[in-house]
This record gives structure tokens, sequence and C-alpha cells, in this order.
């Protein structure tokens, strides 16, 4: 345990960007240089096993030294919060500290000394400054600025229904998935007004027979609270007039205005008819939940020509683009139509609705996401309008269920057989394989391996051999017993699963460019694009796509990858290009070490889904990117490659 006096010595060490000598200590502390020396041993000893130790150098000071960092935020959260609870959850890295004073100068209802928040952060003054850069930055995206006056400190200033969108940005980001919002850790008096304007919107909601999802209901819940929180502060929102009199006209001013009231009546908080409107705004932000059958009856023009118009030019572009199949699919027409009007308002005020399974949609559902993103620029073509990476999450999930409403017609896949041991063997095989995958597997024929090269692969989705095949081919060729048993259907299956799956041919050594020294993502997107166009594999206009395809959402997907491509395939092949780099860099707010640019063959979606699905299964497997980020030379990659696919030929 750490007494007062040590605790406040771990404080000095970490707020201090040089030595502090004994003398200095022990001044801050009224003690003597001798008790600081022994107060020091003892810290040591104490924090010994959390990952930092104290770097001492006689006639110079002390210093904290910290060798891991997950174990240091341990000792801050075990001592620190002991004696006092406000040091819970301590910000230390430069980018949490800018989340907390944004958050601290959001809700505060004057000016913050920076002294204060520099002693609430445990951090020097000069590092607050700088923090302040990064603050001024943020804040400045919404129009907020800060007014600085000498002895007052600092408040921000702006447009009231920026403060807000950014108040619900910045302090309710990471709990608007939160189905239980009383359970998170909130500020107390935030979460009380929570519960019971949620309560209150719940109530009016069911009146009129409403119905939103948990994310619509929370995120409602949310603004009004902020709301709620401002007006009490004396904030409030202005509209012109005429923009009043529009939103009088609309059926959710109705609803906003049952709110307000009821609000009003259960608190002594008074809401003018402007705020009746700010509810509209995001009633109007908020999609409505819709039985499946009314898609069915959505008849030309109730969404509005315009809306219709795009929809119809999105998937007409995507079947073009991806070749999906998924074109005259009238309930996705539907779910487009219907999320887009709420969505296009959401972006005229900007407000940002979260999207809870956004990585593990741009995780798993690749096609359907690149989709999304085709439809993004066709919005911004048409429409004037940048939809944001959760928007695009949201257009993937009606996409993605298009595409699986397809699967249930795929044809069956084609196989030949290649068998050694005669023809009744290869037909014991082929009748095995036809009881086992029934309407799954398309056996097209079978044939010995001398004879092999007169059959025509064309239509072939896969190869099934006794024997090991040496000569390249073109598509996957599994090897199995001649009597199926062991990990046999195991591997057959692995194919099935994997739509279409080619062998891995997409490695090539003159493409794998490991060990690299870049500091940011666009130096590794110009390296990559400048050798794919010295072998005369992509043209110029290459690295302009695939940086117009990073700025619309990023394609880093975790554990060190990022996956960078076009917006829509470029080439006439299809192949990968490999970087790996000495150490991590920032890639889209992810830490990133290995990049796969892919390019895929026009009208080839295929290879595409393909490659994603062998990338997935290396995002998922942390020790073989671990090894692949060790390796220096082109064998050591592809010995570790061949080793995750070892079911699979590479030849």
């Amino acid at each position: 345990m750490l007494n007062s006096r040590t605790t406040s010595i771990l404080r000095e060490l970490l707020k201090a960007e040089t030595f502090l000598t004994s003398e200095y200590l022990a001044q801050v502390l009224t003690v003597t240089s001798r008790t600081i020396r022994s107060d020091i041993k003892e810290l040591e000893a104490t924090i010994e096993n959390y990952g930092v130790s104290i770097k001492s150098i006689r006639g110079t000071g002390y210093q904290l030294e910290v060798h891991d960092d997950h174990i240091f935020r341990k000792l801050l959260k075990d001592f620190l919060d002991e004696e006092n609870d406000k040091y819970n959850e301590i910000p230390i890295w430069p980018e949490d500290r800018v989340r907390f004073i944004i958050r601290r100068l959001l809700l505060a209802d004057g000016y913050c000394k920076i002294d204060e928040i520099a002693d609430e952060l445990f951090i020097s003054r000069s590092t607050l400054l700088k923090d302040l850069k990064n603050v001024k930055s943020i804040l400045l995206q919404y129009g907020i600025k800060l007014d600085k006056r000498p002895n007052f400190g600092l408040k921000t200033i702006g447009d009231e229904f920026k403060h807000r969108l950014c108040i619900s940005d910045h302090l309710f980001g990471k709990f608007r998935d939160e189905l239980e919002l009383a359970q998170t850790d909130l500020p107390i008096h935030i979460k009380e007004d929570l519960n019971f304007i949620r309560e209150v919107v719940v109530n009016q909601l069911n009146e009129i027979n409403i119905n939103l999802s948990d994310i619509g209901l929370n995120n409602l819940s949310i603004h009004i609270a902020i709301a709620y929180h401002r007006i009490k502060s004396g904030n409030y929102v202005t509209l012109h007039s005429n923009e009043m009199l529009e939103f009088k006209k609309v059926k959710q001013y109705q609803v906003a205005e049952k709110i307000v009231n009821e609000l009003e009546r259960k608190s002594n908080v008074r809401f003018p008819e402007q705020e009746a409107a700010y509810i509209t705004i995001h009633l109007l932000g908020t999609k409505i939940i819709t039985e499946r059958h009314f898609y069915e009856s959505i008849v030309p023009g109730f969404m509005g020509i315009q809306i219709e118009s795009v929809v119809k030019k999105i998937l007409h572009v995507i079947d073009e683009e991806l070749h999906l199949g998924i074109k005259e699919d009238k309930e996705l027409f539907a779910a487009i139509c219907l999320h887009l009007k709420p969505a296009i308002h959401r972006f005229h005020y900007g407000i940002n609705l979260p999207n809870p399974l956004l990585e593990d949609i741009k995780s798993n559902y690749h096609i359907a996401y690149q989709a999304a993103v085709i439809a993004g620029t066709i919005l911004k073509q048409e429409l004037k309008i940048d939809i944001n990476e959760n928007e695009m999450g949201y257009l993937a999930i009606h996409i993605g269920a298009a595409i699986e409403n397809t699967k249930g017609t795929e044809q069956a896949k084609r196989c030949l057989i290649v068998c050694a041991s005669g023809m009744g063997s290869a037909r014991l095989l082929a009748s095995k394989i036809r009881s086992k995958f029934r309407d799954k597997i398309d056996i097209v024929g079978t044939t010995d391996y001398y004879k092999l090269n007169l059959v025509s692969l064309h239509d072939i989705d896969f190869i099934i051999s006794t024997i090991h095949i040496p000569i390249d081919l073109p598509i996957p060729v599994i090897q199995v017993h001649t009597i199926l048993g062991g990990g046999d259907f195991e591997r057959i299956e692995m194919i099935l699963t994997r739509a279409d799956m080619q062998k891995i041919p997409f490695i090539k050594e003159e493409l794998v460019f490991l060990q690299q020294g870049f500091e940011t993502s666009d130096e590794v997107l110009a390296y990559l694009c400048k050798q794919l166009q010295a072998l005369c594999l992509v043209n110029e206009n290459f690295l302009e796509s695939v940086r117009a395809r990073e700025q619309l959402s990023s394609t880093s997907y975790g554990n060190f990858v990022a996956i960078p491509h076009p917006v829509t395939p470029q080439t006439e092949t299809t192949f990968w290009a490999v970087c790996t780099l000495k150490k991590p860099i920032d890639w889209g707010g992810k830490r990133v070490q290995f990049i796969c640019l892919l390019s895929v063959e026009k009208n080839s979606i295929n290879d595409l889904q393909n490659m994603y699905d062998y990338l997935v299964e290396m995002i998922d497997d942390s020790q073989i990117m671990q090894q692949l980020l060790k390796c220096k030379t082109y064998k050591e990659f592809e010995a570790v490659f061949s080793s995750k696919y070892k079911n699979v030929s590479m030849q």
C-alpha cells in the first residue's frame, strides 16, 4: 500500500518531464531530503512489480521509467484509486488526455483554469499546452473555439447546436450502444437525468405506437439529456423563424412537443419552443423500425423520387462493379430507401449515429462493406453528401442480407477427380464424395495425372487428387486418400465454405517488401503503388483510387493489419503487394505493421472475397502474424504463410 506521502511523490514523478531532485520533492512535501530518499526506496519496492521503476542519477535526481504500459495502468488503478475516487481511470497517454480535456471543458459551466486541469491529470503545464493544440483542432471541427482569459482560464465558445453534437460524440460516444446506461461510468448526475429522460421518451413513444431500436432510443435519449443539461445552464439553441415553420409541419414535431410537455411537468426546467424543434431534428434523424412486410407495400415515389433514383443507381453500379446479383432485390431497394431518408437528415445536421457492429462488419462482411463504400461514392456524386463509416456499416448490413439470400440459389462447385489407381478407385471416390456432399459438388469427370494436361480447367472450381500434383495449376488442388478418411472431408469442406477459393497465387516475391522503415500510411501506399507501376501492373491513377478508398473509411482491421485497395477493381490481374514495417505506424487510429495492398481483376469479385478470407484468418491468428512480422527474407515469409495454409495446395 502507498501512504499519502509516497502517493504524492508518485504524482510528482508522473507530472515531471525531467529528473526531480530530492531537495525539490522535500520542499513540495515539506519534509527533509533524507525522508524523501527513504520514501523513494519504499516506493520502488512497492511498484517494482507494476512494469515501472525509478531511475536514480546522483546529483541529477529521480525519474519514472515505464517498461510495461498495461501493468503500469494497473498501478494507477490499484493505488491512486485508494486515496480518492476522482483518480479513477487517470488518462496517461496523449490521446486519452485530449479526450479528458475536451469533456472537462464541454461540461464546465464557466472557465477552467489551466493549472487545475494539469493537476487533475498529473502533468506539467507545458505538457498540457501541447495537448491543448490537439484539443483545439478537434473542437474546431465542430466550429468551437477556446476563449482564454487571464486569471480565469479556458472556456468553449461557439454555436450551441454544434456544442451539443460535440458533447454527444466525446462524452457519450462510447456509451451509446450500452443497453443499460445506468451501469456505465458516466457521472452520477448525468445518469440520473438520463434515466428520467429515457423513461419519459419511452412512455411517449409507446403512446403513439412508434418503435425504435435500442441504439436509436439511446441516441435520442442522450441528445435530449444533453439539451436538458445545457438548458439548465442557460444555453439554448437558436433557429431561424422559417426553419421553425418547416419543423412545425412535420409529424415528428408533435411527438417532440409531447416529450417536452412531459419533461416540463416532471421537472422545473422550461423548454423554449425552439428546443422542441431541436428534439424534432433528432427524431427526423432516427430510423423507425419497420415490419418486413412493409417493404412490399412501398410504391414508386413513396420515399421521394430523388432517393429512389439514387438507390436504383447505387444497386446498378454495385452489380456492375461487384457482380453480386442483387440489383433486382426489391426488399433491398426498399430497405436502403428507408435507411437513407433519416441518414440524409443526419448528415445535414451533423448527427452521428453510432454503429456498434462496425468493426465486425468490416472484418467479416468485406464484400458487403465494399459495396457500401461504392454506395457512399454515389451519394457524394448525386446528393453531395459524405456519409461516414458508421452509415456505411448500416448499408452493408442490408447489402449483406441480400447477398446471403442469393446463396440459396448458388450452383454446385464443379470438381475434377485425379486418381492414379484406376477407374474403379476413381468411381468409388466419386460416389463417396457425392454421398457426403450431395448437391454441393458436381463431379464433372475423372482423369489420370498424365492426361491432366489435355483437360480444360476453364469451368472447374477445384481438383480432388489421390496423388501429389507437382505442376502449377490455376485452381485449388486437394490431396486426399483413395479411401476417404482422416481430415479429407474437412479439407473438401474448407473449399466449399470458401466460395470459389483459389489457391494462393497472389503472393509473388517481387511484390513482398519486408522490414521497411516508413512512418506514415501515405508513405507506404505511395511506395507500393510506385513498385506496382514499375512492374506495369497498375496505371498512374491506381494510387489515387487507393487513397480515395482510404478517405472513405480506414482499411486497418486490428492485430497490426491494414488491407488497402481501390474503391473498385482496377487491374487486368489479381495480386497482393505485401509490406511489413520495422515499427508499427498509425493507420486510421489503429497501430499497423503488416500491410497487404489488394488489387483484384476486373469483373472478378470472387477473388476479392477469397483474398479477404485468407487475410481474416491471419488477422485472427496473432501467432502467425507475429511470425510474419519477424520475417527478413521472402523464403521465411513464404514458409510461414505456407504453414498457415498447409491443407490447401500453394502450387
